[in-house]
């Protein structure tokens, strides 16, 4: 069950290293966060932006952290890079306490993390290659180890015959896949998402999380995925952190915070994306024709198709008339809206067995 009270934020994906086609090798990078708090001061007043955070992404992992604008998504990545600092508490990197690390052992620790932005941030100046080859610059890599990275590594994204484009040139996936062949470039063990996919339609959307699964399946690597947006998170990631107001109110594997979510925020999130459940439009449609109408939260062992066969051999019109169920981390759930009619009184008799079984194994709710 998913909660605030763990620690933990579920297993990594199949597995903490991989070796891709670019030649490279890694280890994701673990990362703990205990009781860490930031305090902003505007003026007299004090800002917690993030309150007594404790969680675990481990190595290897995707992990997605959702919230509404102002949850304090953006600065708690920026405490993972060393962009900011916490006002309190530690931050642990592969077992190393990043916290009271001089700026100048974060420059370097920062070499291992790469950055993924919503505005693509790339040099309009450069062309692909000049834009992936840059950070390879700047370590001083030679002329030719650098070309022959950079050739790789849009191999890698898919952008092999657009070295020589322009930004100006290339469509908003395009640019998204050069800004992760950049920020690839170091052969970095952790890749911070923000905001990734903001600015991209749902179907160029899918194929910059396909890439995103790619590298962390081929390479190994920890990705933390900053997003408000559900969908994002159900697509790609193996655990959820939700936050509000600073705090993590919710955390679990995507299929705990999905099919069971404890927290109305998390639900709220939730039923952005599943949209399983009659809004209040389509249930004052639903009643305008005759029969009950239920809504059944579904999951495996939960005896439903049995309990439907009963009704059906009790004389009662079974319809599914909303909803929707789907699958993750291979575990089936969903909710289903049914119109039960009943033609006498042993029907009557049947739907209220069926409410009641449904009572005993799942949650049942009657629209009225």
């Amino acid at each position: 069950m998913a909660s605030d009270a763990k620690p933990s934020v579920d297993q990594p994906s199949a597995g903490t290293t991989g070796t891709s086609s670019t030649g490279t090798s890694n280890t994701g990078t673990d990362i703990v966060f205990r009781d860490v708090t930031k305090v902003f001061k505007q003026g007299k007043k004090e800002v917690r932006a993030l309150q007594d955070i404790t969680t675990h992404i481990p190595a290897g992992s995707i992990v997605g952290i959702i919230g509404y604008s102002g949850a304090g998504k953006s600065t708690l990545v920026r405490q993972i890079n060393g962009l900011d600092r916490p006002t309190s508490g530690q931050i642990l990197l592969d077992g190393q306490d990043i916290v009271p690390l001089p700026e100048s052992q974060m420059r370097k620790l920062r070499s291992d993390i790469g950055m993924i932005f919503q505005q693509f941030n790339l040099f309009s100046s450069r062309n692909v290659a000049g834009n992936v080859a840059y950070p390879l610059r700047l370590q001083g890599m030679p002329k030719q180890q650098r070309e022959e990275r950079v050739k790789e590594l849009l191999e890698f994204v898919g952008l092999s015959d657009k070295g020589k484009a322009y930004p100006e040139q290339l469509s908003g996936g395009q640019k998204q896949r050069v800004g992760i062949a950049r920020a690839l470039a170091t052969n970095p063990s952790l890749l911070l998402a923000d905001e990734a996919t903001s600015a991209l339609d749902p179907s160029t959307t899918r194929d910059v999380l396909e890439l995103l699964r790619k590298v962390n399946r081929e390479l190994g690597i920890t990705i933390v995925v900053i997003t408000h947006e559900m969908e994002v998170v159900r697509a790609i990631a193996d655990s959820v952190i939700v936050m509000e107001s600073g705090r993590i109110v919710e955390q679990g594997s995507v299929y705990e915070v999905f099919s069971n979510p404890q927290t109305q925020t998390a639900a709220n999130f939730v039923a952005t994306s599943l949209r399983n459940t009659p809004d209040m439009v389509e249930a004052e449609a639903l009643q305008s024709e005759h029969g009950r109408l239920f809504t059944v939260t579904m999951a495996e062992g939960i005896g439903f198709f049995d309990a439907v066969s009963k009704l059906s051999a009790a004389g009662v019109t079974v319809n599914i008339v909303h909803g929707g169920v789907t699958t993750l981390q291979n575990h089936s759930f969903g909710r289903l809206t049914l119109r039960l009619t009943a033609h006498d009184a042993a029907g009557e008799q049947a739907i209220e067995e069926f409410h009641s079984h449904m009572q005993s194994s799942t949650e049942i709710e009657e629209i009225r």
